[in-house]
């Protein structure tokens, strides 16, 4: 039961990377965007593509962090102690994010607007990096089971952290950068798709070579993982690789419906080359699944709810996902 359980928990982390991700991502291609006036068509179309659905994604962070410590509670203490410096950082920069977001739109003033646009633009990068850097911790063995026992700055400031924070702020903006080009150019935006594609191409090279690069510090930081990614977890790091070239062909062909699919595809492989890497710990070299889990009397029920609510929730999200991905008048699938 909780091999299921942690299925449920691993779906719901992809989710939360692949919409979750593009909505973070987005904001840092709301930074670069340029000035007031030249940027503004481009911060317009980021506006519009996640207007309707920037709520909704934080569902899967929610979700994650529930099951968590109903599943897996000492492994979530653990967590929480060592890691509440960037922890509290990623909860103070959605709140900020979100707040920044919501303002931005309601004001007219330039002076304010610039303030809100600039504060829901860097707390779409500071996110995801302490968010990275927590993932880096917990790979790299630095959250000890004992609840205090960890060190709460050296454990994400570290080599593994901060390649996980890179990783994470990278991923983001050209997941953002991909599904932006399709949005661009559905709504005639021929100009600015190209504008998107070309900073996914250059974003997807960039995190290609931080993930070559990752592969020495691993080797230095973390063995225990690296010996897993290049033994048992190889097999989904090649297909990863092999999705990610793919998406660069695709970009440079302007397939843009196409190159959605294969990018979160790739992403969807690195984050489950993780997991078969440090399978069965769930703290990086300790605490395995057996010894984390909840009892059986918590864990049967979980189950259970985990699996009408899955009924429930993805059917209403692809709905509304596809709602806003088609124009007005026309038809959406149910």
């Amino acid at each position: 039961m909780a091999q299921t359980v942690l299925v449920f928990l691993w779906a719901g982390i992809t989710a939360y990377v692949l919409f979750g991700g593009a909505d973070f991502g987005a904001g840092l291609w709301d930074l670069v965007a340029g000035g007031a006036e030249s940027g503004a068509r481009q911060r317009a179309r980021i506006e519009h593509s996640i207007g309707p659905v920037w709520e909704a994604n934080h569902v899967w962070l929610i979700f994650a962090l529930v099951v968590v410590w109903t599943a897996f509670p000492s492994a979530f203490a653990a967590i929480m102690a060592t890691l509440s410096v960037p922890l509290t950082a990623v909860a103070f920069g959605v709140i900020l994010r979100g707040s920044a977001f919501a303002f931005r739109k309601s004001v007219t003033e330039p002076a304010l607007r610039r303030l809100f646009g600039a504060a829901f633009a860097l707390s779409s990068v500071v996110t995801p990096f302490f968010l990275g850097a927590a993932t880096g911790a917990i790979a790299s063995g630095r959250v000890p089971t004992r609840v205090g026992a960890g060190d709460v700055l050296r454990s994400w400031l570290n080599p593994s952290g901060v390649l996980g924070g890179v990783l994470a702020v990278g991923v983001c903006s050209y997941l953002a950068a991909v599904y932006l080009c399709a949005d661009a150019r559905r709504a005639g935006e021929d100009d600015l798709a190209e504008g998107f594609r070309r900073r996914a191409v250059l974003m997807g090279a960039l995190v290609g070579v931080v993930a070559l690069a990752g592969i020495a510090v691993l080797h230095q930081d973390a063995p225990r993982l690296f010996g897993r990614l290049t033994g048992v977890a190889l097999p989904v790091i090649f297909a990863s690789a092999a999705l990610g070239l793919a998406s660069l062909v695709l970009l440079a062909v302007r397939r843009y419906v196409a190159v959605r699919v294969t990018a979160a595809l790739a992403v969807t492989a690195v984050l489950w080359g993780w997991a078969v890497g440090q399978y069965p710990m769930l703290l990086g070299t300790h605490l395995d699944i057996g010894e984390a889990a909840a009892p059986e009397a918590v864990l049967r029920p979980l189950i259970a709810v985990l699996a009408g609510g899955t009924a429930l929730l993805v059917p209403s999200l692809l709905l509304l996902y596809g709602m806003f991905q088609s124009e007005p008048g026309d038809e959406v699938a149910v």
